[in-house]
């Protein structure tokens, strides 16, 4: 485990909330109008605005494109006013596009944050194999064991039966099969659509009903994740994988051991994590933007690694605020 810089001092997620805050107020007015680059873009250009008046030296090292595609918050990016601290940055300004897209539930936008150096670069791998749990879970999975000898190990550690286990999960074809073992164990399964990222709080937390996220998702979501379950003291383990032949002797190339087992100390080398998160559409995690003729109210949760702190935080933003984030949303 590399050792913790000594800064941020401060608790940076209470400044980084503010970007996640502007990003759900900009890309919430595209809820359900089925347009996803454009809820995207303008949640990146709010969030973007936002991190700029941050005072730290960031970078991103996990972000949603390449310079070329702007508007982007691109990998390589530098956000922050360029003082100290010296962070990586890891942006989703949302999560869940589709979501967003057709005004279904959960959509929201985030921020995690780690001394330079610290986070995990997935390079091209986009997906990786995961199980995310709570603390009292948190050092019996094993990535190579059988699901059903894990959930049964994680139910132990609960200290409780295996069918009252609730277990989340995305609804994809490549699931299938880990569906079938979870249901043949007995264990309650809750199927998503999107945004693994979210579920991974919601297994972390005792506040809510789920005790694991398993299957396979995004691994720039799930370095992000690390940055929370860390304050949460909980644990994320997982291992690369490849969607075809190409992709895994691409990634051989580059030096990647696709064997690997990618521990969270792996994802997020320091305890001096920050996180923030906030709803754009209602979901089980955060409430999402209200609207209204005195402006609007987010919901966001922020956390910090180190010391374990979790706060929730409820926000009044005024109509002169909101308005900086309308315009491009009104055709």
């Amino acid at each position: 485990m590399a050792h913790d810089h000594d800064q941020p001092a401060r608790d940076l997620a209470l400044e980084l909330v503010r970007a996640t805050e502007v990003a759900a107020l900009a890309s919430g007015r595209w809820m359900g109008r089925n347009e996803k680059e454009s809820g995207d873009g303008a949640a990146v250009d709010a969030m973007r605005q936002a991190l700029h008046d941050v005072t730290m030296d960031g970078v991103v090292v996990i972000g949603e494109g390449e310079k070329d595609e702007a508007p982007m918050l691109f990998n390589g990016e530098h956000v922050g006013t360029g003082e100290q601290p010296e962070v990586d940055i890891a942006v989703d300004p949302v999560e869940g596009t589709r979501l967003l897209a057709e005004g279904r539930q959960g959509a929201t936008s985030l921020i995690a944050a780690a001394p330079r150096g610290t986070m995990f670069d997935p390079g091209p791998m986009v997906y990786m194999m995961k199980y995310v749990v709570s603390g009292e879970a948190g050092d019996v999975v094993d990535v190579d064991a059988p699901i059903k000898e894990n959930l049964q190990r994680i139910a132990k550690a609960l200290g409780k039966g295996v069918n009252d286990v609730s277990v989340i999960m995305l609804d994809r074809p490549r699931h299938h099969e880990m569906m079938a073992e979870v249901r043949e164990v007995g264990a309650r399964l809750r199927l998503i659509t999107d945004g693994d990222s979210p579920a991974g709080l919601l297994a972390a937390m005792p506040e809510y009903p789920y005790d694991v996220v398993l299957g396979i998702g995004g691994t720039p979501e799930g370095v992000a994740t690390a940055c929370a379950v860390r304050a949460l003291r909980g644990n994320i383990v997982g291992r690369l994988w490849a969607r075809d032949d190409e992709e895994r002797a691409k990634a051989r190339e580059l030096g990647y051991d696709l064997d690997e087992v990618l521990t969270m100390d792996r994802l997020v080398s320091s305890e001096n994590t920050f996180y923030s998160i906030t709803g754009i559409i209602t979901g089980d995690l955060v409430q999402g933007v209200a609207y209204g003729p005195q402006g609007a109210t987010t919901e966001s949760i922020v956390m910090r690694g180190r010391s374990g702190t979790v706060r929730w935080i409820r926000t009044r933003h005024r109509p002169e605020k909101l308005a900086r984030y309308h315009a491009d949303a009104q055709r």
